[in-house]
């Protein structure tokens, strides 16, 4: 993957996390990926810098979401024989 790759998956993680925090209103908390002291825009720093915050901080809102939300989701038939997600 290309460095420039990397960060715009980078700001994506960011923009996911934010994203959920708003609709939400539940903080997650980020505190390997804030130690790590890089963000997308540090495009000074090297690919791996940024690989290893894109596996922390998609690493803290999985762990987010499976701490505080039921992980399994099925799938209800409808009416018109469409197929959607719900949760159990």
């Amino acid at each position: 993957m290309q460095k420039e790759e990397l960060l715009h998956l980078h700001m994506l993680l960011v923009h996911v996390k934010k994203y959920y925090e708003g609709t939400t209103g539940e903080e997650i908390p980020t505190d390997q990926y804030d130690a790590l002291h890089i963000s997308p825009v540090h495009i000074h720093k090297n690919k791996i810098s940024h690989k290893k915050a894109i596996l922390t901080l998609g690493g803290e809102i999985v762990q987010h979401i499976r701490a505080n939300h039921n992980p399994y989701i099925g799938y209800q038939q409808e009416i018109q024989s469409e197929r959607v997600a719900t949760e159990h």
